[in-house]
């Protein structure tokens, strides 16, 4: 086997990640290519919800299962014998705490975007970086 054939493996086994990646990168550029406030609002809700699915693909357990342990088993052994590989919880829990912040966080952004678009006539912050300047 090449080398580039080990490469292309390697990369079509992660393409969960490549697309994490890709995500990431196109919060981050609408966040900092645009000018308009609702625009880079979207852009990091775009970058959170990558961040969201690199941390949650992160937690999955190949072969896992929930961490429910059956009650004629004692602590980690399966039936016959064999250990029960459970998956961790703790990232997903955290990832729900995640979202719910994201979305207060989204709102308030969002009630300041209209508070400045009512008060400078417009969503664009060099616009408005402008207004300021001539007016304050």
């Amino acid at each position: 086997m090449t080398s580039a054939a080990s490469f292309s493996e390697a990369i079509s086994g992660l393409w969960a990640y490549w697309l994490i990646i890709v995500l990431m990168m196109v919060g981050l550029y609408i966040v900092i290519a645009r000018d308009n406030l609702i625009k880079k609002v979207m852009g990091l809700n775009i970058f959170q919800a990558a961040a969201i699915l690199f941390y949650v693909s992160m937690a999955k357990v190949e072969g896992g299962t929930a961490p429910i342990v059956p009650q004629d088993a004692g602590h980690g052994a399966g039936h016959g014998g064999h250990e029960i590989l459970y998956s961790n919880p703790l990232p997903h829990v955290l990832m729900l705490t995640a979202i719910v912040v994201g979305v207060a966080t989204t709102a308030l952004a969002l009630a300041l975007a209209v508070r400045i678009h009512r008060e400078y006539g417009t969503s664009e912050e060099d616009e408005a970086v402008a207004w300021d300047m001539e007016h304050g």
